[in-house]
């Protein structure tokens, strides 16, 4: 069929309009809320206003207001800036509009909390409807308007939360129509989206029922007191009063650049630690979701550990060397003396120790001949494979749905520095194996020109079969030998192997340690 060929889907709000081609039908940029303008710029998602005729779902829809990426990270990233006011949109990928019970895969897009969107091309959902799912991703407010904390009303915390789950309540009334099944939902998510499923995890509303959780933590949540911390320094910047109403006046560029100003001092600098111990507890990020008693209770690594989510099988993963795009993208790298990382690993509440623990650790598994190499290694354990452990335990020890554990290892050779120092297996590297789009210029801005094809055919194979049927070929993990599938450097899908309890001398430094439990 020519890509020229329509079809239309009536949804709760109108029909749409999508584009149709050999893996089946894109319908893109439709509104799942009302635009976050005016008095619903700081408010509750409500739904949109339903439209007659027919709207053309053709294009990727506005992505929320964010900075732009720049530096170093900038030019091996892509994140598209598309202008308009309706934000709240999602994409639909479908194999079949006219099929019925078709598994669905849902995606929430990472970016730290203040950037990233779906529309960046690495992830196109037509990878995943040729398997014979139904792709869904979406948009959700960031940075200030989406968890910046404000203390007047109509301005709930969390707000970036709620479109999510505005998002989720969309596909569940209406992806039946788009041939998919709403019982059986996989959300899946990296770094801010993965922390976004794993909140959503520990809230146990119904609304999914399985999940692929890449390069997250569940020891996020800001308490309100250090969230308002955050929102002040931003609105100090602007000269501004700390509320919604203040700050719904202030040019959307201006409030941006103030946003990057203290997003910047947090995760730069180590006198970040004024911003409060909740604030670098969750990543060392400016904005995350709050602890404000309803949208988000507890702590999620709290609340999973007393049973939340414990029906939903869980699929989870790290990358070895998480860390490095952090830091090999910026002047940290050039950093050669230990001394040098002290404060910065204190505002992470390192514990005492630990660089001599980890300069002695497993240097086939991660380099680690230069200081940047340690740092790397130490803050990769520390802010996302041991947290990410930690979920799996606790699910483990509970007896409850299965966790299945992965470590993406490949090294991209990519050099975004003048030392060049390459990104090797950083955070977001794996992405384009995850969605099957190496071929794509863009994913080889971080891949480099011959990634491994054969890889990334396993790592998506695993994705989309855990999607259909919450299972994948590896055992679950347990306490007593703890089974982690390794997707090797080699560029050989038979040297993917399960390893027991990888680094396990580094993993057992941190069971003692406040900062991880």
């Amino acid at each position: 069929m020519s890509e020229l060929n329509t079809v239309e889907v009536e949804t709760a709000h109108g029909k749409v309009s999508g584009l149709v081609s050999e893996d089946g039908a894109r319908f893109l940029g439709i509104p799942y809320a009302a635009a976050p303008s005016g008095d619903l710029l700081f408010a509750a998602p409500v739904a949109p206003e339903p439209w007659l005729g027919v709207r053309a779902a053709h294009t990727f829809g506005p992505t929320a207001p964010k900075p732009p990426l720049g530096g170093r990270l900038g030019e091996i990233t892509s994140d598209p800036d598309i202008a308009g006011n309706e934000w709240l949109n999602l994409n639909v990928w479908t194999p079949d509009p006219d099929a019925s019970g078709l598994p669905v895969l849902v995606w929430i897009h990472g970016g730290g909390f203040t950037t990233g969107s779906s529309a960046v091309p690495s992830y196109d959902g037509a990878t995943f409807a040729r398997d014979g799912l139904v792709c869904v991703s979406f948009n959700y407010r960031l940075g200030v308007y989406g968890f910046g904390y404000l203390p007047d009303a109509p301005a709930p915390a969390n707000r970036g939360l709620l479109d999510q789950i505005a998002a989720l309540t969309w596909v569940r009334e209406n992806i039946a129509h788009f041939g998919g099944d709403p019982d059986n939902v996989t959300v899946a998510g990296e770094s801010a989206g993965a922390m976004s499923i794993l909140a959503l995890l520990s809230r146990d509303d119904g609304l999914f029922h399985k999940a692929i959780v890449q390069s997250g933590t569940a020891h996020l949540g800001q308490t309100p007191t250090d969230a308002g911390k955050v929102l002040k320094a931003v609105a100090d910047e602007l000269g501004v009063a700390a509320t919604a109403q203040a700050l719904a006046n202030v040019d959307t560029k201006e409030l941006l650049e103030a946003q990057n100003t203290v997003s910047a001092a947090i995760s730069q600098s180590p006198d970040a630690v004024k911003y409060g111990p909740s604030t670098m507890a969750s990543c060392g990020l400016s904005f995350v979701p709050v602890i404000d008693g309803d949208v988000l209770p507890r702590r999620p690594i709290d609340a999973i550990t007393d049973g939340a989510g414990s029906s939903i099988p869980l699929l989870m993963g790290t990358t070895t060397e998480e860390f490095r795009l952090f830091i090999v993208t910026t002047a940290l790298v050039g950093w050669n003396l230990p001394a040098l990382y002290s404060k910065h690993l204190a505002a992470y509440s390192v514990p005492d120790g630990s660089w001599d623990e980890y300069k002695k650790g497993d240097t086939n598994a991660y380099p680690r001949k230069s200081a940047s190499g340690v740092a790397c290694a130490l803050l990769s354990d520390r802010m996302f494979r041991i947290p990410t452990y930690r979920v799996a335990e606790a699910r483990a020890t509970a007896g409850t749905a299965p966790t299945h554990l992965y470590e993406f290892g490949w090294r991209s050779p990519v050099t975004p520095n003048d030392l060049q120092v390459k990104v090797g297996a950083c955070h977001s590297v794996n992405l384009p194996f995850a969605w099957d789009t190496l071929a794509l210029p863009d994913s080889k801005k971080l891949t480099g020109p011959n990634p491994p094809q054969t890889l990334a055919t396993a790592l998506h194979q695993a994705w989309a079969d855990f999607a259909k049927t919450g299972q994948v070929s590896w055992a679950s993990y347990n306490t007593s030998n703890r089974p982690v599938m390794i997707y090797a450097h080699n560029n050989s899908a038979s040297t993917n192997q399960v390893v027991e309890d990888p680094r396990k001398s580094e993993r057992e430094w941190w069971d003692d340690h406040p900062a991880t439990n």
